[in-house]
């Protein structure tokens, strides 16, 4: 037989045997998916965010099905997306309330400055290996943009100096906050009207005046003009409970500072 010919027959015939081998095991392999992880999947925000707790869209569908996971944890969905999971797998969907991403810190290029100038990789991360970051303020926000690169909302950016969140499009899935070496950045309920404290420093009032002047300075003007004792300090910084806030906002008005801000409106 010819050498060409029979190379010809014996590379189809071992591409029939690998094709029947694969078969096989596709049918002897196969494992059942229940249809409605699929269906999940779809109706999902398709972030891949995490802030369910799950590696993924895919994972937590799954989860849903297979291990009765909470329908109403993708925050990127919102109460739409638990409502349709809910009826795909027949149960109630549960209160889906919406989060957002906000910057505890207030001092921009205008209120504060920098120790030294870093010429290393621009990252936060990295400027805070050297003794703790550059700028006056050790607790703010580092200004290098790691919480802007996992975002995949494009929903906070570097603006004069600190990050700031644009609510229009904040899902509050949580990956900024995650990246923050400062942990500047808390994930809190939204709200229209509840103000917080956008400031970390726990420095005495005169330590932080001279590091930044939007810091709490603990002056407890704030705990005073709250009629609901919604505001305690507590290591020369303010702090607003959510719970006991009713959003009549004195406190803003009364800061000396003006870091307590309405996160919808700052």
């Amino acid at each position: 037989m010819d050498p060409i010919i029979l190379a010809i027959v014996i590379v189809t015939v071992i591409g029939l045997i690998g094709a029947v081998i694969l078969v096989a095991a596709s049918i002897f392999m196969y494992v059942p998916v229940d249809e409605r992880v699929e269906k999940i999947t779809a109706v999902l925000a398709g972030a891949n965010c995490g802030a369910c707790g799950c590696a993924g869209c895919a994972d937590y569908a799954k989860s849903i099905v297979e291990e009765g996971n909470a329908v109403n944890k993708c925050t990127p969905g919102g109460a739409a997306c638990a409502a349709k999971i809910a009826e795909i797998m027949g149960v109630e969907a549960g209160a889906s309330v919406p989060m957002k991403a906000v910057v505890m810190c207030s001092g921009t290029c205008n209120q504060t400055s920098k120790r030294y100038e870093f010429q290393g990789l621009q990252s936060c991360q990295a400027v805070k290996g050297f003794y703790g970051g550059d700028g006056m303020c050790k607790y703010g926000c580092l200004g290098y943009g790691d919480c802007t690169r996992p975002c995949a909302f494009d929903a906070i950016h570097i603006v004069d100096g600190i990050a700031k969140v644009d609510y229009a499009k904040c899902v509050g899935c949580g990956a900024c906050a995650a990246a923050c070496p400062n942990a500047v950045i808390s994930i809190i309920p939204e709200h229209k009207r509840k103000p917080v404290v956008q400031c970390l420093n726990k420095d005495k009032g005169a330590d932080t005046r001279k590091a930044c002047t939007a810091g709490c300075i603990g002056c407890m003007k704030c705990t005073k003009v709250c009629h609901f004792d919604a505001i305690t300090v507590e290591n020369n910084l303010a702090h607003i409970d959510q719970d006991k806030c009713k959003g009549c906002q004195l406190c803003v008005k009364e800061c000396p500072v003006g870091i307590i801000h309405v996160p919808a409106n700052s």
